[in-house]
């Protein structure tokens, strides 16, 4: 398994979206959150995008005033973590239009289908975008 967690967390240091690939209580989850969010927001721009934390490598990138922070094995691949979150904006941004915060806030259940898709058990099996949009696209048809 290479990816652990994935956060979406705005500049204030909300998370808008969390999704866990290992088991973490409740209070594990929030403990660990709030270290990552703000160890990553404290950084500035002319850092690079990677942090040591734990056992993990965070792998984050900023996009308008979401943070996309990716939590892996500390053997994982940074770029690659980065591609895979350069991918997860396009295809949100190829089905959202230009996402911003309210499309994650109000469409949550697409966001972390579309994940759903890409990745699974902390592996990632998607990254063509038609391929991940297609079942959201069908369910839109139906309803």
């Amino acid at each position: 398994m290479g990816i652990r967690f994935v956060l979406l967390v705005n500049k204030q240091g909300q998370t808008r979206l969390a999704q866990y690939y290992e088991h973490l209580s409740l209070d594990e989850r929030r403990a660990l959150e709030g270290e990552i969010v703000r160890k990553c927001l404290a950084r500035t721009d002319q850092q690079c995008s990677f942090v040591e934390h734990r056992n993990y490598k965070v792998v984050y990138r900023r996009y308008a005033s979401l943070f996309f922070l990716v939590g892996v094995d500390n053997d994982e691949n940074e770029l690659a973590i980065l591609e895979f979150i350069h991918l997860l904006v396009e295809t949100m941004d190829r089905h959202f239009g230009n996402v911003c915060e309210l499309d994650i806030m109000f469409h949550l259940e697409k966001v972390h289908f579309m994940l759903e898709e890409m990745v699974m058990n902390g592996c990632i099996v998607e990254t063509s975008k038609q391929n991940i949009l297609a079942p959201i696209q069908l369910m839109e048809k139906t309803s």
